[in-house]
């Protein structure tokens, strides 16, 4: 049954990461574009007048939170974009009557987006080099942000798109709610700079955490605690995990 269970998941993880591959035009070359022109515009044109940061160049700051942002977006992009096809195509009905547990479709959405998040992490981070120098200093620490991150944004994703019922709800959530906390999720600035008002409500955004725990993995700099981040981190994981898969085991926006 497991080895049967483990095929299941192998198939749904190869479909969804052949369709990355597929109309890499649309996923893969946009984000790219977007990110050489964050960099020339900020990195280069800005970054000469900011001058230093918390001891490093402003384009080594805003780095590691130009590589989360986009694969933050990317990541919650591609599932929700993905499941929500399948719905209007019918073709999640084909899963729905299949012989498998919502634990695996669930992971085969899940895997689809942790391709993508780190094939777009990889690429940003290769076009990064031409702007910064890079520095690694906590390999640790990068490695447990970038897969939880995904693995939140992609159960976010999941949930998006169950509950989504026409194209314009999948842009939504990534228009009005994720890509607004994206940009005030200190990845042009530090948090400690803001006055205490506004420092306190930013640290209600969870995306602070995300760019703080991965910029500190790469220049060892951070504008909150390393230990609470983690831990903010994991509990959202594991609650939009949680969250998906019930709404999943439930049928809510799948079953008709």
């Amino acid at each position: 049954m497991f080895k049967n269970y483990l095929i299941a998941l192998k198939t749904l993880a190869f479909k969804e990461c052949y369709r990355i591959l597929r109309i890499w035009t649309q996923t893969i070359v946009p984000p790219v574009i977007t990110m050489i022109l964050y960099f020339l515009i900020f990195g280069q044109f800005l970054g000469n007048h900011i001058g230093m940061i918390e001891g490093v160049t402003y384009t080594s700051f805003i780095t590691p939170g130009f590589i989360m942002m986009s694969t933050i977006t990317n990541t919650y992009a591609n599932v929700s974009g993905s499941l929500f096809m399948n719905k209007f195509q019918r073709s999640i009905e084909d899963l729905l009557i299949a012989p498998v547990p919502p634990t695996v479709i669930l992971w085969g959405y899940i895997l689809g987006g942790l391709f993508r998040g780190l094939l777009i992490a990889l690429i940003v981070t290769l076009v990064a080099c031409f702007f910064t120098k890079l520095q690694f200093t906590h390999y640790l620490i990068l490695i447990c942000t970038i897969f939880l991150t995904l693995i939140a944004l992609s159960c976010a994703g999941f949930i998006n798109g169950m509950i989504a019922r026409k194209f314009d709800d999948i842009a939504l959530v990534p228009t009005f709610i994720l890509v607004p906390l994206t940009y005030l999720g200190g990845v042009f600035y530090p948090i400690n700079n803001l006055a205490p008002l506004y420092y306190h409500i930013s640290l209600f955004n969870p995306i602070i955490y995300m760019v703080n725990l991965f910029r500190y993995g790469m220049l060892g700099i951070t504008d909150v605690n390393i230990n609470f981040a983690l831990s903010i981190l994991l509990v959202i994981t594991i609650a939009l995990y949680l969250l998906a898969y019930w709404m999943f085991k439930q049928g809510i926006g799948v079953k008709r």
